[in-house]
Protein backbone atom coordinates (compact mmCIF):
# COMPACT_ATOMS: atom_id res chain seq x y z
CA UNK A 1 0.00 0.00 0.00
CA UNK A 2 1.43 3.33 -1.07
CA UNK A 3 2.26 5.86 1.60
CA UNK A 4 -0.37 8.60 1.27
CA UNK A 5 1.98 11.22 2.73
CA UNK A 6 0.56 14.68 2.04
CA UNK A 7 -1.25 13.65 -1.15
CA UNK A 8 -4.63 14.27 0.43
CA UNK A 9 -3.62 17.88 1.12
CA UNK A 10 -2.45 18.69 -2.40
CA UNK A 11 -4.10 21.93 -3.66
CA UNK A 12 -4.77 23.58 -6.98
CA UNK A 13 -3.77 27.23 -7.24
CA UNK A 14 -5.37 29.66 -9.67
CA UNK A 15 -4.07 33.06 -10.66
CA UNK A 16 -5.64 36.23 -9.32
CA UNK A 17 -4.54 38.11 -12.44
CA UNK A 18 -6.96 39.15 -15.15
CA UNK A 19 -5.59 39.84 -18.64
CA UNK A 20 -7.38 41.52 -21.50
CA UNK A 21 -7.55 39.31 -24.59
CA UNK A 22 -5.88 40.45 -27.80
CA UNK A 23 -7.53 43.57 -29.16
CA UNK A 24 -6.65 47.06 -30.35
CA UNK A 25 -5.87 48.74 -27.06
CA UNK A 26 -7.86 51.93 -27.35
CA UNK A 27 -7.58 54.71 -29.91
CA UNK A 28 -4.64 55.22 -32.25
CA UNK A 29 -6.02 58.33 -33.93
CA UNK A 30 -7.22 60.54 -31.10
CA UNK A 31 -4.59 63.23 -30.69
CA UNK A 32 -3.71 63.07 -34.39
CA UNK A 33 -6.82 65.06 -35.42
CA UNK A 34 -8.47 68.32 -34.42
CA UNK A 35 -10.73 67.97 -31.41
CA UNK A 36 -13.36 69.99 -29.56
CA UNK A 37 -16.22 69.68 -27.07
CA UNK A 38 -19.86 70.40 -27.87
CA UNK A 39 -23.47 70.39 -26.67
CA UNK A 40 -26.71 70.26 -28.65
CA UNK A 41 -28.13 68.08 -31.40
CA UNK A 42 -25.39 69.13 -33.85
CA UNK A 43 -22.34 71.34 -33.90
CA UNK A 44 -20.39 73.45 -36.36
CA UNK A 45 -16.77 73.12 -35.26
CA UNK A 46 -15.33 75.13 -38.15
CA UNK A 47 -16.46 78.27 -39.98
CA UNK A 48 -14.82 78.47 -43.37
CA UNK A 49 -14.18 81.50 -45.58
CA UNK A 50 -13.50 81.12 -49.28
CA UNK A 51 -10.45 82.47 -51.11
CA UNK A 52 -10.72 85.85 -52.81
CA UNK A 53 -8.86 87.43 -55.71
CA UNK A 54 -7.55 90.97 -55.99
CA UNK A 55 -8.40 93.12 -59.00
CA UNK A 56 -6.96 96.07 -60.89
CA UNK A 57 -8.41 99.49 -60.02
CA UNK A 58 -11.35 100.49 -62.23
CA UNK A 59 -9.79 103.91 -62.87
CA UNK A 60 -9.01 107.20 -61.19
CA UNK A 61 -11.73 108.04 -58.64
CA UNK A 62 -13.90 105.24 -60.05
CA UNK A 63 -16.52 103.60 -57.79
CA UNK A 64 -15.15 100.63 -55.84
CA UNK A 65 -16.23 97.17 -56.89
CA UNK A 66 -16.79 95.27 -53.67
CA UNK A 67 -15.34 91.77 -53.26
CA UNK A 68 -17.35 89.45 -50.98
CA UNK A 69 -15.93 86.12 -49.77
CA UNK A 70 -18.14 83.07 -49.44
CA UNK A 71 -18.78 81.52 -46.05
CA UNK A 72 -19.81 78.02 -45.04
CA UNK A 73 -19.84 75.75 -42.05
CA UNK A 74 -18.87 72.14 -41.54
CA UNK A 75 -21.23 70.11 -39.35
CA UNK A 76 -20.70 67.21 -36.99
CA UNK A 77 -23.41 65.10 -35.36
CA UNK A 78 -23.28 63.15 -32.09
CA UNK A 79 -23.34 59.37 -31.78
CA UNK A 80 -24.21 57.74 -28.44
CA UNK A 81 -22.49 54.55 -27.29
CA UNK A 82 -22.83 52.67 -24.02
CA UNK A 83 -21.51 49.52 -22.36
CA UNK A 84 -23.48 48.15 -19.38
CA UNK A 85 -21.75 45.17 -17.73
CA UNK A 86 -23.12 43.14 -14.81
CA UNK A 87 -21.12 41.27 -12.17
CA UNK A 88 -23.21 38.71 -10.27
CA UNK A 89 -22.85 39.10 -6.49
CA UNK A 90 -23.26 35.36 -5.99
CA UNK A 91 -20.44 34.71 -8.45
CA UNK A 92 -18.11 37.06 -6.59
CA UNK A 93 -18.52 34.87 -3.49
CA UNK A 94 -17.00 31.98 -5.43
CA UNK A 95 -13.86 33.72 -6.68
CA UNK A 96 -10.97 35.66 -5.24
CA UNK A 97 -10.82 37.89 -8.33
CA UNK A 98 -12.46 41.33 -8.29
CA UNK A 99 -12.93 42.20 -11.98
CA UNK A 100 -14.49 45.68 -11.68
CA UNK A 101 -11.38 47.65 -12.67
CA UNK A 102 -10.72 45.32 -15.62
CA UNK A 103 -14.32 45.78 -16.76
CA UNK A 104 -13.78 49.56 -16.77
CA UNK A 105 -10.49 49.18 -18.64
CA UNK A 106 -12.08 46.86 -21.20
CA UNK A 107 -14.81 49.43 -21.84
CA UNK A 108 -12.19 52.17 -22.30
CA UNK A 109 -10.43 50.08 -24.94
CA UNK A 110 -13.74 49.59 -26.78
CA UNK A 111 -14.49 53.32 -26.69
CA UNK A 112 -11.08 54.09 -28.17
CA UNK A 113 -11.91 51.81 -31.07
CA UNK A 114 -15.24 53.64 -31.45
CA UNK A 115 -13.40 56.92 -32.05
CA UNK A 116 -11.08 55.33 -34.61
CA UNK A 117 -13.90 53.62 -36.49
CA UNK A 118 -15.86 56.87 -36.61
CA UNK A 119 -12.88 58.85 -37.89
CA UNK A 120 -12.04 56.17 -40.49
CA UNK A 121 -15.64 56.23 -41.75
CA UNK A 122 -15.63 60.04 -41.89
CA UNK A 123 -12.40 60.12 -43.91
CA UNK A 124 -14.04 58.94 -47.12
CA UNK A 125 -17.69 59.34 -46.12
CA UNK A 126 -20.17 62.11 -46.86
CA UNK A 127 -19.65 65.38 -44.98
CA UNK A 128 -22.36 67.94 -44.31
CA UNK A 129 -21.81 71.62 -45.03
CA UNK A 130 -24.02 74.68 -45.01
CA UNK A 131 -24.42 78.09 -43.42
CA UNK A 132 -27.03 76.87 -40.94
CA UNK A 133 -28.51 73.59 -39.84
CA UNK A 134 -31.69 74.05 -41.87
CA UNK A 135 -30.04 73.62 -45.27
CA UNK A 136 -27.35 70.98 -45.33
CA UNK A 137 -25.32 70.25 -48.43
CA UNK A 138 -23.80 66.79 -48.82
CA UNK A 139 -20.14 66.68 -49.82
CA UNK A 140 -19.04 63.27 -51.08
CA UNK A 141 -15.43 62.16 -51.25
CA UNK A 142 -13.97 62.51 -54.75
CA UNK A 143 -12.46 59.11 -55.57
CA UNK A 144 -10.98 60.28 -58.89
CA UNK A 145 -7.27 59.71 -59.39
CA UNK A 146 -4.84 62.34 -58.18
CA UNK A 147 -3.03 62.04 -61.51
CA UNK A 148 -5.80 64.01 -63.20
CA UNK A 149 -5.32 66.79 -60.60
CA UNK A 150 -9.02 66.51 -59.83
CA UNK A 151 -9.39 63.73 -57.29
CA UNK A 152 -8.05 62.58 -53.96
CA UNK A 153 -7.18 58.91 -54.58
CA UNK A 154 -3.74 57.49 -55.31
CA UNK A 155 -4.81 54.50 -57.37
CA UNK A 156 -3.70 50.93 -56.72
CA UNK A 157 -1.61 50.78 -59.90
CA UNK A 158 0.19 54.10 -59.40
CA UNK A 159 3.86 53.80 -60.43
CA UNK A 160 3.32 50.19 -61.49
CA UNK A 161 1.87 48.16 -64.33
CA UNK A 162 -0.27 46.13 -61.92
CA UNK A 163 -1.89 46.44 -58.51
CA UNK A 164 0.79 47.15 -55.93
CA UNK A 165 1.11 47.58 -52.19
CA UNK A 166 2.31 50.68 -50.40
CA UNK A 167 5.31 52.08 -52.25
CA UNK A 168 7.54 55.11 -51.90
CA UNK A 169 6.19 56.30 -55.25
CA UNK A 170 2.66 56.39 -53.80
CA UNK A 171 3.84 58.39 -50.79
CA UNK A 172 5.62 60.87 -53.07
CA UNK A 173 2.37 61.26 -55.03
CA UNK A 174 0.43 61.82 -51.80
CA UNK A 175 2.82 64.60 -50.75
CA UNK A 176 2.61 66.14 -54.24
CA UNK A 177 -1.18 66.10 -54.02
CA UNK A 178 -1.16 67.81 -50.62
CA UNK A 179 1.11 70.47 -52.09
CA UNK A 180 -1.13 70.77 -55.14
CA UNK A 181 -4.12 71.58 -52.93
CA UNK A 182 -2.07 74.09 -50.89
CA UNK A 183 -1.91 72.07 -47.67
CA UNK A 184 0.75 73.73 -45.49
CA UNK A 185 2.93 70.74 -44.62
CA UNK A 186 5.23 72.93 -42.54
CA UNK A 187 2.56 73.87 -40.00
CA UNK A 188 -0.08 71.15 -40.46
CA UNK A 189 1.32 67.71 -39.50
CA UNK A 190 0.33 64.82 -41.75
CA UNK A 191 -0.47 61.28 -40.63
CA UNK A 192 -0.49 58.03 -42.59
CA UNK A 193 -2.80 55.26 -41.34
CA UNK A 194 -1.74 51.87 -42.71
CA UNK A 195 -2.38 48.19 -42.04
CA UNK A 196 0.14 45.52 -41.08
CA UNK A 197 0.59 44.52 -44.74
CA UNK A 198 1.49 48.08 -45.70
CA UNK A 199 4.00 48.23 -42.86
CA UNK A 200 5.54 45.07 -44.28
CA UNK A 201 5.57 46.68 -47.74
CA UNK A 202 7.59 49.60 -46.38
CA UNK A 203 10.05 47.38 -44.51
CA UNK A 204 10.83 45.58 -47.78
CA UNK A 205 11.85 48.77 -49.61
CA UNK A 206 15.46 49.87 -49.45
CA UNK A 207 14.55 53.57 -49.74
CA UNK A 208 12.73 53.26 -46.43
CA UNK A 209 15.12 51.21 -44.29
CA UNK A 210 18.53 52.18 -45.69
CA UNK A 211 20.45 55.01 -44.02
CA UNK A 212 21.82 55.90 -47.46
CA UNK A 213 18.44 57.41 -48.37
CA UNK A 214 17.60 58.99 -45.01
CA UNK A 215 19.32 61.66 -42.94
CA UNK A 216 18.23 60.00 -39.70
CA UNK A 217 17.21 56.41 -38.86
CA UNK A 218 13.67 55.54 -39.92
CA UNK A 219 13.34 52.26 -38.03
CA UNK A 220 12.59 52.36 -34.30
CA UNK A 221 12.91 48.84 -32.88
CA UNK A 222 11.91 47.38 -36.23
CA UNK A 223 8.97 49.75 -36.73
CA UNK A 224 8.57 52.55 -39.24
CA UNK A 225 7.14 55.39 -37.16
CA UNK A 226 7.88 58.33 -39.46
CA UNK A 227 8.83 58.61 -43.11
CA UNK A 228 8.78 61.43 -45.66
CA UNK A 229 7.17 63.74 -43.11
CA UNK A 230 4.31 61.33 -42.32
CA UNK A 231 3.64 60.16 -38.78
CA UNK A 232 2.80 56.50 -39.37
CA UNK A 233 0.03 54.71 -37.46
CA UNK A 234 -0.65 50.99 -37.94
CA UNK A 235 -4.31 50.00 -37.63
CA UNK A 236 -6.08 46.81 -38.62
CA UNK A 237 -9.40 48.61 -38.85
CA UNK A 238 -9.02 50.12 -42.34
CA UNK A 239 -11.50 49.05 -45.01
CA UNK A 240 -10.54 46.46 -47.64
CA UNK A 241 -12.46 46.39 -50.92
CA UNK A 242 -11.60 43.84 -53.62
CA UNK A 243 -8.13 43.21 -52.13
CA UNK A 244 -7.43 46.96 -51.97
CA UNK A 245 -6.69 48.46 -48.56
CA UNK A 246 -7.99 52.04 -48.22
CA UNK A 247 -4.99 53.68 -46.58
CA UNK A 248 -5.64 57.17 -45.18
CA UNK A 249 -3.28 60.14 -45.44
CA UNK A 250 -4.54 63.28 -43.72
CA UNK A 251 -3.44 66.62 -42.38
CA UNK A 252 -4.27 67.15 -38.70
CA UNK A 253 -6.72 69.91 -39.60
CA UNK A 254 -8.38 67.62 -42.17
CA UNK A 255 -10.23 65.40 -39.69
CA UNK A 256 -12.24 66.54 -36.68
CA UNK A 257 -13.40 64.64 -33.60
CA UNK A 258 -16.19 66.28 -31.62
CA UNK A 259 -16.82 65.15 -28.05
CA UNK A 260 -20.22 65.70 -26.47
CA UNK A 261 -19.37 63.51 -23.47
CA UNK A 262 -15.99 61.96 -22.88
CA UNK A 263 -15.69 58.51 -21.32
CA UNK A 264 -18.07 58.22 -18.36
CA UNK A 265 -17.93 55.31 -15.89
CA UNK A 266 -20.16 54.50 -12.95
CA UNK A 267 -20.12 51.42 -10.73
CA UNK A 268 -23.37 50.85 -8.83
CA UNK A 269 -25.34 48.01 -7.28
CA UNK A 270 -28.56 46.97 -9.00
CA UNK A 271 -31.09 46.38 -6.22
CA UNK A 272 -33.82 45.72 -8.77
CA UNK A 273 -32.18 42.52 -10.07
CA UNK A 274 -31.72 39.10 -8.52
CA UNK A 275 -28.49 38.74 -6.50
CA UNK A 276 -28.19 42.55 -6.51
CA UNK A 277 -25.33 42.47 -9.04
CA UNK A 278 -22.76 45.19 -9.51
CA UNK A 279 -23.25 47.17 -12.72
CA UNK A 280 -20.27 48.69 -14.45
CA UNK A 281 -21.84 51.28 -16.73
CA UNK A 282 -19.78 53.18 -19.32
CA UNK A 283 -20.90 55.59 -22.03
CA UNK A 284 -19.67 58.35 -24.32
CA UNK A 285 -21.05 60.61 -27.06
CA UNK A 286 -18.97 61.79 -30.03
CA UNK A 287 -18.95 62.51 -33.75
CA UNK A 288 -16.44 63.23 -36.50
CA UNK A 289 -16.18 64.74 -39.95
CA UNK A 290 -13.77 65.51 -42.77
CA UNK A 291 -13.14 69.25 -42.76
CA UNK A 292 -11.97 70.09 -46.29
CA UNK A 293 -11.40 68.41 -49.64
CA UNK A 294 -7.69 68.02 -50.32
CA UNK A 295 -6.72 67.56 -46.69
CA UNK A 296 -7.63 63.86 -46.68
CA UNK A 297 -6.32 61.45 -49.32
CA UNK A 298 -6.99 57.81 -50.08
CA UNK A 299 -4.10 55.53 -51.07
CA UNK A 300 -5.24 52.20 -52.47
CA UNK A 301 -2.82 49.36 -51.71
CA UNK A 302 -2.99 45.74 -52.77
CA UNK A 303 -3.64 43.66 -49.66
CA UNK A 304 -4.42 39.97 -49.80
CA UNK A 305 -4.85 39.69 -46.04
CA UNK A 306 -8.64 39.66 -46.36
CA UNK A 307 -10.97 40.66 -43.55
CA UNK A 308 -9.36 42.01 -40.42
CA UNK A 309 -9.43 40.33 -37.05
CA UNK A 310 -11.63 42.36 -34.72
CA UNK A 311 -11.85 43.84 -32.18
Amino acid sequence: MADPGLIDLFTTQFSTNLELKLQQMGSKLRGKVREGFHVGKQASPINQIGAIQSMAPAGRFAPLNRVDPTFTRRWVFPTDRELPQLIDSFDTLRTIVDPKSEYVQNAAMAFGRDWDDNLIAASFGTSQTGVDGAAFSAETFNTSSTVANAGFTVVETFGSTSNSGLTVAKLIEARRTFRHYHVDLDSDPVTLVIGSQQESDLLNQVQVVSSEFNERPVLVEGRVTRFMGFDIVVSERLTVTSSARQVIAFAKSGLYLGIWRDVYNRISQRNDLSSEPWQVYSSHTFGSTRTQPGKVLQILCYDQGGADITP
